[in-house]
């Protein structure tokens, strides 16, 4: 079997803009991104790449993980190694219809490893509306950036978004085990109008 990093490095080179990394997230990282997923409830994953956070994920009911990836290779990763998951080949602005079409209601929590870094303003209010219209009124979103991007402009904007967005966002200390170190962000309670 491929290895994860030459897969991951791989799709980098052909779909930067889309993919963001190049080595899958390490494993006190994803320790850090799981352990805000209950064991119940309906769990959805933006941006699993090649796995490494959907195997952190433990669930009673994998069926009620729904794994959203818009890159055909990399989601073929993930539905052959966990074929429990749902994987919806899709945009993430697209996760209200895809939880739709799956008959599961709002997610209770939203995992993402999307590359807010490289993905444009508009795109991200879009993927940032559809998280939280589609969680429960309670969810919980979580998503990271990596520790020396922190000053940039998509990454003030990440927080800014996260900020007017959910009643509560808590941020991790620095995870210095990942390569590169990078920052956790957890959001509670969307808003559902937000304006810009």
């Amino acid at each position: 079997m491929e290895r994860d990093g030459i897969i991951l490095f791989r799709e980098f080179l052909r779909h930067p803009w889309r993919v963001g990394a190049v080595t899958p997230s390490g494993r006190r990282l994803t320790e850090v991104l799981a352990g805000t997923v209950p064991r119940g409830g309906v769990v959805v994953e933006l941006g699993p790449g090649t796995g490494a956070v959907t195997a952190g994920i433990r669930l009673r009911d994998p069926r009620r993980h729904v794994a959203v990836e818009v890159n055909p290779r990399l989601a073929r990763v993930v539905e052959r190694r966990w074929p429990g998951v749902e994987v919806a080949r899709a945009d993430a602005a697209d996760l209200g219809r895809e939880l739709a079409a799956r008959a599961l209601g709002p997610a209770d929590t939203i995992v993402s490893s999307l590359p807010w870094a490289v993905i444009p303003a508009d795109r991200a209010h879009a993927i940032m509306t559809a998280v939280r219209d589609a969680l429960t009124d309670g969810g919980c979103f979580t998503t990271y950036a990596y520790a020396h991007t922190r000053w940039t402009p998509p990454a003030r904007r990440l927080v800014r978004s996260l900020a007017e967005g959910f009643a509560e966002v808590t941020v991790s200390p620095v995870v210095w085990a990942n390569m590169p170190p990078a920052v956790v962000y957890v959001a509670r309670g969307p808003h559902r109008a937000v304006a810009g």
